[in-house]
């Protein structure tokens, strides 16, 4: 197996460069790459992380999960890239310096439009997703979330049907039939069940494409290669928790062992915590509040919550009530956002509401 100058034969780990752009000083931008190959031939799996680069959980989970022991452990091959943009990593900022928009919504979509050249980050994007779009079986993306959040892992809905943009002539990769996307959906929850921590479908679909996500990491690993791909969200971002550091070592490694990589079974009782409520559940951004001021949070990450329920105040600089901000929904909160300004219409928090919708969703209406 080799990735960029990271060579590995049988029963080694190899690390090395991956370049994906030239900087204007002369030097390439590079991404660090770890392989590791067993003796004996089986799955590849990929590890991503901290392509957001102040979430530095993900980045030591990915540092700690390749060790010298593991060529010798697995069959087939873990390619871990540790950091997908270390721009964003030198400042410790969740955007690269490129041009300053999200790296992590610049991957390829089969409908995506564009009438200008693509920026730096999308080249690079598409450069990572041309390295594992053609080999890998599995990949884990490797994130961290709100202020004081929860783990949980992100499961996004499988799109079938024809893409916008492609020809009655041309049946590429993106076109799926709904039996397909079913039986992607399935290899997608046999190995995120396998993980072990809270899972949270995705936003519903017309949310998922508003907010570009079917062009993240996992999404368009999912969606456009067809790769069983998942997001795990590893608590808050900016410093590294420990505990939260831990136990996804153990979940990915219960990865490994549910896609035949590692012997034995997986063990998603060793990582934890459960979910707080026992029906399905989505990604939220919720509440908002229509009355501006200072929040002052009710309800903290891991709160189960009802309809009605109180998940923040909102007070006058002197610390006078002016409003109290509800939720909609039954579910429970991941975590609030950054800050305590808040002003109208703004998101005071992530929440995991009850999903009552389908796993399996058409690519478009028509």
């Amino acid at each position: 197996m080799q990735l960029g100058t990271a060579v590995a034969a049988p029963g080694e780990l190899a690390t090395g460069w991956l370049d994906v752009t030239d900087l204007p000083t002369g030097t390439p931008e590079r991404l660090p790459v770890l392989v590791a190959e067993g003796e004996p031939d089986g799955p590849e799996l990929w590890v991503t992380a901290a392509i957001h680069g102040n979430e530095v959980t993900g980045l030591a989970v990915a540092q700690d999960l390749l060790t010298d022991d593991l060529p010798g452990e697995i069959r087939g091959t873990v390619v871990c890239l540790p950091t997908l943009n270390p721009a964003g990593l030198r400042r410790t900022t969740r955007t690269s310096y490129y041009d300053d928009e999200d790296p992590n919504r610049y991957f390829p979509d089969p409908d995506a439009e564009r009438s200008r050249p693509p920026s730096v980050q999308q080249l690079i994007d598409e450069r990572i997703y041309e390295a594992f779009a053609d080999s890998a079986d599995a990949l884990v993306d490797l994130h961290t979330a709100h202020v004081g959040s929860m783990p949980f892992l992100i499961r996004d809905r499988v799109l079938y049907g024809e893409s916008e943009t492609r020809s009655d002539s041309d049946r590429s990769r993106d076109y799926r039939t709904e039996a397909e996307a079913r039986e992607l959906a399935g290899e997608l929850e046999s190995l995120i069940e396998a993980f072990g921590m809270p899972i949270v479908n995705e936003y519903a679909a017309e949310e998922y494409t508003e907010q570009s996500l079917q062009r993240s990491t996992a999404g368009a690993a999912l969606n456009n290669a067809g790769i069983p791909a998942f997001t795990a969200e590893l608590g808050g971002h900016e410093v590294v928790d420990e505990s939260v550091r831990e136990a996804a070592v153990t979940g990915v490694r219960n990865v490994m062992c549910e896609l035949g990589v590692l012997p034995g079974d997986p063990d998603p009782d060793a990582v934890g915590p459960d979910a707080p409520v026992e029906y399905p559940v989505k990604r939220a951004v919720h509440p908002h509040t229509d009355t501006p001021g200072i929040a002052r949070h009710r309800a903290t990450a891991g709160d189960a919550v009802e309809a009605g329920d109180v998940i923040a105040e909102i007070l006058t600089p002197h610390g006078e009530h002016k409003a109290t901000v509800e939720t909609d929904h039954d579910g429970y909160v991941l975590g609030r956002m950054h800050g305590v300004a808040a002003y109208e219409n703004d998101a005071l928090a992530s929440m995991a509401v009850r999903d009552d919708g389908d796993l399996v969703v058409p690519r478009s209406e028509e």
